[in-house]
């Protein structure tokens, strides 16, 4: 059974520098260090693909694709992150109105928007990740895992001069999890507050079979990475 919609939870932040509307330092999105997103990306596409990056932010994710040689079109709904991708054409759109001409290879909807709690706006994501696929193109998404869902607590790690914590964890549904992290690094200090959706395999594969999708497979071990197509 579906469960039913969820609204829409607003996410906040605060700390030095602008923060986006959904709560996100852009200062801090700068400095963090990519974890191997963009070999996961690139092991499942063809050499030399074209890439539409939907909420691209500062570019953690897009400058490991370009290392590897793709094209990429980043877009993002804050121009301030933007500016942070230097060297590739960049789109300052909300995700769900976004219509250009271009048909690309791959489409990545990476950083857990797929855990959005408002399935109409969700839905509106995927459809236009499906707009924009070329025939034989391929969706990736990145998700938080239920078993993240299941065992998430607070934890403190260091990680190239970043401290990260993840503070006030709750659950105020069972299938939601909300959540503070707070980032220092250099005398400064940010917070970001959000509540996740936990995206179980069926509810996955129902939300791509809403847009026109189906499962592919899945691109690592803990199946947080997934690949789609029409």
């Amino acid at each position: 059974m579906r469960r039913a919609a969820v609204h829409r939870y607003s996410a906040t932040g605060t700390g030095p520098g602008h923060i986006t509307d959904d709560g996100c330092p852009v200062d801090l999105y700068a400095l963090l260090p990519a974890t191997g997103e963009a070999d996961v990306v690139h092991s499942a596409i063809p050499a030399g693909a074209t890439i539409l990056e939907l909420g691209a932010g500062a570019g953690r994710i897009t400058r490991g694709l370009l290392a590897h040689g793709h094209r990429v079109v980043a877009v993002d709904h804050s121009a301030r992150m933007l500016a942070h991708i230097p060297g590739t054409p960049t789109m300052c759109a909300p995700i769900e109105s976004l219509a250009i001409d271009e048909r690309f290879a791959a489409v990545l909807l990476a950083s857990y928007l797929v855990n959005e709690t408002d399935d109409t706006l969700r839905a509106a994501w995927l459809a236009t990740c499906v707009r924009h696929l070329a025939p034989g193109g391929a969706l990736i998404l990145q998700r938080h895992t239920p078993s993240w869902f299941d065992r998430a607590e607070p934890y403190e790690r260091v990680e190239r001069g970043i401290t990260f914590r993840l503070r006030r964890v709750s659950r105020p549904a069972p299938h939601l999890l909300e959540a503070t992290m707070e980032y220092e690094h250099d005398g400064r200090r940010w917070t970001h507050s959000y509540v996740h959706r936990r995206m179980d395999d069926d509810d996955i594969a129902a939300a791509l079979a809403g847009a026109g999708l189906r499962l592919d497979s899945f691109l690592t071990e803990d199946r947080a990475w997934i690949l789609a197509r029409r």
